[in-house]
């Protein structure tokens, strides 16, 4: 790939002063703290209630007010960065910045506008996406090319935020299929990035409330991958049998990676040992040795993959990529060690929110811990996904020896449908012989959990999408 000037802020010349509507969102603080550290003055708003991106936004110095009061709006400012959520375009701030002739941009144009001038490097698919850029980001940390990143999550282990503007030329972005803005401007988020080198996952149904079907996804990615036509790198999951649907479509240059022998990169020898995954890769007749990472599950693998094919990409030595992959520790909320209950049992917290992702994550876990019991506490995200896809969230939940499920959690982006519950979900989980319990309220779910004293061949996981992580805290807090 060619060399390309990093990018100094330029394109920011006349902004000095950004305020994020709804700056505690997964894509929006990330967004904060890169431009504070580029020197531009940030405030934001946003609801009471906890984040997980809490802390990492108290660590940059940006301390949020609460509500969306018109009056809070700041009186001197350069450009506002929306939300999809509180309201959008008709949120009372962004309306108020409007009438006042300030620039509006929603968190997905604002994406592609901070990655101009940069090298860059996107990483979308339906799963995987966090864990693939977090991983991708770190490895060039750890190889001192000091990139900008911009990753879906509170925190990155062991980077600390998951925003960051690097003095390298390269820029690592998650890139997110959902609309930029629900209402009034359906074109999917990732369509606003132009990177030189995009990295796809995989294919999956997800956001029934954006996509009417599988196809439609489909067709989303492969505009996306066309956006820079020859000159871009496109590297993919080459299992993927709706991915290989796109292949012969797109004209850049494509990097297959997987288990499948004619993949460019060929995943082999997967093995769990303690607190580690390791594998062998071949670049097409080249065994390029083995490999390890520091989270489990061969889905993870796949991921790990795709950051090596990246990186040989840009020019990073083998050695250098076989030492610094296993640095990376995991993002926020994807398997993440919350602690250990007084009775021994351990607590974790995942994000995994779609049927494929659960039955991934929870096969992983199981083989990291194969004699563990292994208990999950689920908070389905959305009316719209438990409904669309009921009978997988049914049959997702193999792994686990038990599945403790609460209310559905209803995003601010749809209303509510009273046809559609959790406690639909266990009764027909029970019905195939899932070992399944509905508990609505989180602090039952405590409750429930400390009954059990659980031992030290225990393991809890939280999750889910939504506010499900903080039944971890309560039950550590309750433990003491």
């Amino acid at each position: 790939m060619g060399e390309r000037k990093r990018a100094t802020m330029k394109q920011f010349n006349n902004i000095k002063n950004i305020h994020f509507v709804g700056i505690k969102g997964v894509g929006m603080a990330p967004l904060a703290i890169y431009a504070k550290e580029a020197g531009i003055s940030v405030t934001g708003s946003d609801i009471a209630d906890e984040f997980i991106t809490d802390l990492p936004l108290k660590e940059a110095g940006i301390s949020p007010t609460v509500g969306f009061d018109p009056q809070d709006l700041p009186a001197k400012l350069d450009l506002v960065i929306a939300t999809g959520a509180h309201g959008g375009m008709t949120n009372p701030q962004v309306l108020e910045a409007k009438k006042r002739g300030i620039t509006i941009w929603m968190q997905g144009e604002a994406v592609g506008k901070f990655m101009e001038g940069h090298f860059g490097i996107s990483v979308t698919g339906c799963h995987g996406k966090t864990t693939t850029a977090g991983m991708l980001a770190t490895l060039l940390v750890k190889s001192g090319l000091d990139p900008s990143y911009l990753v879906g999550s509170g925190t990155i282990k062991p980077l600390g935020a998951a925003g960051h503007q690097g003095k390298g030329k390269y820029f690592i972005a998650e890139a997110d299929e959902y609309a930029n803005e629900p209402a009034f401007d359906k074109t999917p988020k990732f369509l606003y990035q132009k990177p030189e080198i995009a990295i796809v996952t995989n294919i999956d149904f997800d956001h029934p409330d954006m996509f009417a079907d599988i196809d439609a996804v489909r067709n989303s990615i492969r505009q996306f991958l066309q956006r820079q036509g020859r000159s871009q790198v496109a590297i993919v999951n080459g299992d993927d049998g709706q991915i290989q649907k796109i292949l012969p479509l797109l004209e850049c240059k494509v990097i297959t990676f997987g288990t499948f022998a004619n993949n460019d990169f060929r995943v082999s020898n997967i093995g769990h040992i303690w607190q580690k995954t390791t594998f062998f890769l071949n670049h097409r007749d080249i065994n390029l040795g083995q490999f390890s990472i520091g989270i489990p599950g061969a889905h993870n693998v796949q991921n790990a993959s795709a950051v090596v094919a990246a990186a040989l990409e840009i020019g990073l030595p083998i050695e250098t990529i076989r030492t610094n992959l296993p640095v990376f520790a995991g993002a926020k909320r994807r398997f993440e060690l919350i602690g250990r209950l007084k009775s021994g049992a351990q607590i974790y917290d995942d994000y995994a929110h779609h049927p494929k992702e659960i039955a991934e994550t929870l096969l992983s876990v199981k083989q990291w811990f194969p004699k563990a019991r292994i208990t999950v506490i689920f908070q389905p995200h959305t009316y719209s996904r438990t409904r669309a896809l009921f009978d997988e969230f049914v049959h997702a939940f193999y792994s686990a020896s038990e599945v403790i499920m609460i209310d559905i959690y209803p995003s601010l982006r749809e209303e509510p449908d009273l046809t559609i519950s959790s406690k639909m979900l266990v009764d027909y989980m029970q019905k195939i012989g899932t070992r399944a319990v509905f508990v609505p309220q989180k602090e039952d779910v405590v409750e429930y959990i400390n009954r059990q004293s659980m031992g030290e061949g225990n393991i809890v996981i939280t999750m889910g999408a939504g506010d499900v992580y903080k039944i971890a805290s309560s039950l550590l807090a309750s433990s003491v």
